[in-house]
């Protein structure tokens, strides 16, 4: 099995024995609980790992008895708790276990934001340090092996979750992706949600993953799906915090003819987009979605090295009443980049936003500049 250095591994051993705790989200088969035993592996027996699905170490996690868990932890110096989400009050009861045994350095996984982020981020305020971990980026894929264009084209069709890619077997590959998006893709939010009608919940997926780089209405959504705005709205929450889909949001600084209030809906991973819509088709070059496909793929790019920075860049898009369109508009401290992304060489202008934005700077990204 191949196993990738994640980017994100400096940044949390870097900040391990601060006295808080270290909280890693992100989507399930992502590489959380990989990425936190390989940092645990590097301190022998002073580290331990702990499954809280398991129910011999939930039973330890009781509010106001920090000394239940020590029992469980012993003299460890380091402990992973994987899938801290499945744990009743996680952020009241590590806080005090915090505060009780302020040098131990306790390492949290979730698989589901809206879950574990309720439960721990406002108990845990001043006491943890957070991260996402999100699937595989094409720089951490580069650091073990040179992309081919014919690679990219599958990273496209198939994703880039870590089995998928370290995966040599077309049919094994396509079969890992169909799992994941099956068993694992909103296993959390079907448990820790009440989704009163799971058919219109899929549905709604559907819609999105045949949407991406279109406009998204809510007023749309519904009708199609014959439920209410607020339930579109839940839904597409969930679908986020369960780190599924992302929503990006256009770009205005109050010029007229932009638009102000749009967005888009772009998925975590292309794969799982594909999947969903049974959109595996080869081969790859004849595809019609291909274009939009690698606007998302490169919108997904910008969330995983972002993430990586203290204070991540923001993402949007920019369109006018005219349509006038680019893709996307990067802002990182007041500095704008616009970025068009374009599967095929072609001439670009940015002259209208410029005359808005002059002190923007430009880029064109193709799927060679992506590889190279």
């Amino acid at each position: 099995m191949t196993t990738f250095n994640r980017s994100i591994e400096p940044r949390i051993k870097s900040l391990l024995f601060k006295k808080r705790a270290i909280l890693i989200f992100g989507p399930r088969q992502a590489g959380k609980t990989t990425l936190a035993k390989k940092i645990l592996s590097e301190f022998g027996d002073s580290g331990e790992y702990f499954n809280c699905e398991t129910a011999s170490v939930r039973k330890h996690f009781v509010i106001g008895n920090p000394d239940i868990l020590k029992e469980l932890i012993g003299n460890k110096k380091i402990v992973v708790f994987d899938e801290a989400q499945t744990i009743q009050n996680i952020g009241a009861i590590l806080k005090v276990f915090i505060d009780t045994y302020p040098d131990v350095q306790i390492i949290t996984t979730g698989s589901s934001s809206f879950d574990l982020a309720n439960k721990i981020n406002e108990p845990l305020t001043g006491r943890s340090f957070e991260f996402t971990l999100y699937p595989l980026s094409l720089s951490e894929i580069c650091k073990i092996k040179k992309i081919s264009r014919d690679e990219f084209n599958e990273y496209l069709r198939l994703g880039v979750y870590p089995a998928i890619v370290g995966e040599d077997d077309v049919n094994t590959r396509e079969n890992l992706l169909k799992n994941i998006t099956t068993n694992y893709l909103y296993k959390d939010v079907y448990i820790f949600e009440s989704i009163r009608n799971p058919q219109i919940f899929e549905d709604l997926l559907k819609l999105l993953a045949y949407q991406i780089g279109q406009i998204v209405s809510i007023n749309e959504l519904s009708k199609s799906l014959g439920t209410s705005r607020t339930t579109v709205q839940k839904y597409l929450t969930l679908l986020e915090q369960s780190y599924v889909i992302q929503r990006v949001y256009s770009f205005s600084r109050n010029h007229r003819n932009e638009l102000k209030k749009a967005f888009k809906v772009f998925f975590l991973d292309t794969g799982i987009r594909n999947a969903i819509i049974d959109a595996l088709e080869t081969p790859f070059e004849d595809r019609v979605d291909k274009g939009v496909l690698f606007e998302n793929f490169c919108i997904a790019e910008q969330w995983k090295t972002g993430s990586l920075e203290t204070f991540p860049p923001k993402i949007y898009f920019w369109r006018t009443d005219t349509k006038l369109e680019i893709d996307i508009i990067k802002v990182t401290n007041q500095k704008i980049e616009a970025i068009e992304c374009k599967w095929s060489t072609q001439d670009v202008s940015f002259k209208t936003f410029l005359k808005k934005y002059p002190a923007a700077t430009t880029k064109v990204m193709t799927p060679s500049d992506l590889i190279s």
